[in-house]
């Protein structure tokens, strides 16, 4: 059983994951996820590293309430409206880039004014296209415009610069800090590029292997999205220095 509700209007995210087990194929219970302790604080942007199918994306979809099935509790931030993008754009192709952005307004704001958000995102001559005729960078812009068009209190990101070109994932990124900064949003991030953690995040969070737990965790220094590649270099030999110590002990208890 878990306890989710909403917390005050400068309330952080919380969430404790106490367990969290699947079924296998022959039926036996697998722990994904163990004694995880998670809190970040209202408007600050937090990144979720760890290896590959160490249970992230799980993490993630129990963040966004799409997986009650665990033991624990989730508050969210704000009243809980949640923006949410997956590694995949999943916008739906028989609708215009706009009517795919628009779909995230209540109904009471379907004709709000989105020139602001799609001007950051480099979106304004793209609206009226549909999603088959966008490159993969585009289409992420859309998923991520139509995020923030619901006005979250918080927002989940599930790599979502994975498999792009270098230079349109950096512009991405250069936008995600401008928009989370100016809508001053709660944000957890999942990533596995440990540099692109410490540009955007203010504080980092590492998983060990599965059942995931989060072994190191620790809060980086203004300003969020433009720390220096000699900073990103130095941060991220201590921080594979502190994982690497903390899996050992870990190993050995």
């Amino acid at each position: 059983m878990n306890d989710a509700q909403s917390a005050g209007d400068a309330a952080p995210l919380e969430l404790r994951i106490d367990a969290k087990t699947f079924l296998s194929a022959d039926g036996t219970p697998v722990e994904v996820v163990h004694d995880l302790k998670l809190r970040l604080e209202a408007g600050s942007f937090g990144a979720l590293i760890g290896p590959s199918g160490c249970g992230k994306t799980t993490i993630l979809k129990i963040a966004a309430g799409l997986d009650p099935d665990f033991r624990g509790q989730l508050r969210t931030p704000g009243a809980g409206r949640l923006g949410i993008v997956f590694q995949e754009p999943r916008l739906l192709p028989w609708r215009t880039v706009e009517d795919n952005i628009r779909l995230a307004l209540p109904a009471h704001g379907a004709s709000a004014d989105l020139t602001d958000l799609v001007e950051i995102l480099g979106l304004g001559s793209h609206l009226e296209r549909y999603p088959g005729e966008l490159s993969l960078g585009l289409a992420r812009r859309a998923a991520i415009a139509r995020a923030f068009a619901a006005r979250p209190d918080f927002l989940l990101l599930d790599e979502p610069f994975v498999s792009l070109d270098e230079a349109v994932a950096a512009r991405l990124r250069s936008e995600l800090v401008a928009l989370t900064t100016r809508n001053n949003v709660t944000t957890l991030f999942v990533t596995h590029d440990l540099a692109e953690a410490i540009q955007l995040a203010d504080r980092l969070f590492f998983l060990s292997d599965r059942p995931a737990r989060i072994i190191v965790e620790k809060s980086l220094p203004p300003p969020r999205g433009k720390r220096s590649k000699d900073i990103i270099a130095s941060i991220g030999d201590e921080m594979r220095a502190l994982v690497a110590q903390a899996t050992t002990d870990s190993k050995a208890g």
